[in-house]
């Protein structure tokens, strides 16, 4: 009967999505300047985070920007999006932290000597403009953000193998307010 117990839980471990416990989404804060669409977002990683970078675990964090336009009898409706992969690198002999960020058209790597400074760039997207209002039709709209947080330790072949060990900590949302935007056509 306990070997029922101990097999059932061991499942249970594997296929469960691992909580995302003490990880959240700041904002996101949504601004029109200069007819842009700029979205403001973070997220504020828990301890086990980053005491493993502390400990030279590699992270991959992955934030999905999207604008959905809102319906009342319809799903809401998915307009444009963007990702950003920031990947987060220590090594602790040289106490050296390495931070790349790509968008799709841009790689930018950045070397820090402290963790927070490099947890205070990569963590944070400031000023980031997804879309002209003047491409939009008028309507009310609302952001997504989504992060989701890879962890790089498995192999790529092991990673085959291991189909059902989850590779994520975790993928969390936040919807911003609803916001009126658009330009008449």
């Amino acid at each position: 009967m306990s070997g029922k117990i101990l097999c059932f839980s061991i499942i249970l471990m594997l296929f469960l999505p691992l909580s995302s416990y003490g990880a959240e989404v700041t904002g996101p804060d949504v601004q029109i300047i200069n007819n842009e669409i700029v979205v403001n977002a973070g997220l504020t990683m828990d301890e086990k985070g980053t005491n493993d970078l502390k400990r030279g675990i590699s992270k991959e964090i992955t934030f999905y920007i999207d604008l959905f336009k809102v319906w009342n009898i319809w799903p809401d409706e998915f307009i444009s999006g963007r990702k950003i992969v920031r990947t987060l690198k220590s090594d602790p002999i040289r106490k050296e932290y390495i931070a790349t960020s790509f968008d799709g058209a841009t790689i930018i790597e950045k070397r820090f000597r402290d963790l927070e400074s490099m947890l205070n760039w990569t963590l944070n997207i400031r000023n980031f403009s997804l879309l002209n209002v003047m491409d939009i039709e008028p309507a009310s709209y609302f952001m997504r953000v989504s992060i989701e947080s890879r962890i790089r330790k498995l192999p790529p072949v092991i990673g085959y193998l291991l189909f059902f060990v989850p590779e994520n900590d975790f993928r969390i949302t936040k919807d911003s307010l609803v916001f009126r935007a658009g330009a008449a056509k």
